[in-house]
């Protein structure tokens, strides 16, 4: 993107598009090349208990995590990690990570991809996999286009089956 392409973007919460599953309510913020966006954001409130990805890592984008509120629980590379409200963790590019909210809490995270590319059309996905109108293979099949590689984590499992 060219930098003198580039313009303000201000999303006001008001009239920010939501989307929703049973455990989670994400507030798509701002989407690389939209409105004049370099970066991809949004914030995601999960319920209690509520796993918001599995393992996975992307080649071409680091991803930051804002916790504004509760904790959330998350993976890096092989290390389960809590971080609660205030904390910031930035995860490169090739770096096995996943996340939910922490055992017995809630979380209200910020995300932000750098560089960022669009990622609101696999959001809206994600929600509509959630809810049981779309399949898992969607996802699956979109790993390329939205960067979003999976991976098997046995430290991830143990986490999320000692949370039960």
């Amino acid at each position: 993107m060219n930098a003198t392409a580039l313009t303000p973007v201000l999303t006001r919460a008001a009239t920010a598009e939501t989307t929703s599953d049973p455990s989670s309510v994400m507030t798509l913020l701002a989407d690389c090349g939209t409105g004049g966006s370099s970066v991809t954001s949004y914030r995601s409130q999960f319920a209690q208990g509520a796993v918001g990805a599995p393992a996975h890592f992307h080649t071409r984008a680091s991803e930051l995590f804002f916790v504004i509120g509760g904790s959330l629980q998350v993976l890096v590379n092989d290390e389960v990690k809590i971080l609660n409200a205030g904390d910031l963790l930035l995860v490169p590019p090739h770096t096995p990570h996943a996340f939910a909210a922490a055992p017995s809490a809630e979380a209200d995270v910020l995300f932000v991809f750098t560089p960022g590319m669009p990622r609101f059309d696999y959001l809206r996905l994600l929600g509509r996999v959630m809810r049981g109108e779309a399949s898992p293979q969607e996802i699956k099949d979109s790993s390329e286009q939205y960067d979003n590689h999976y991976v098997d984590s046995p430290a991830w499992r143990a986490a999320l089956d000692a949370a039960k």
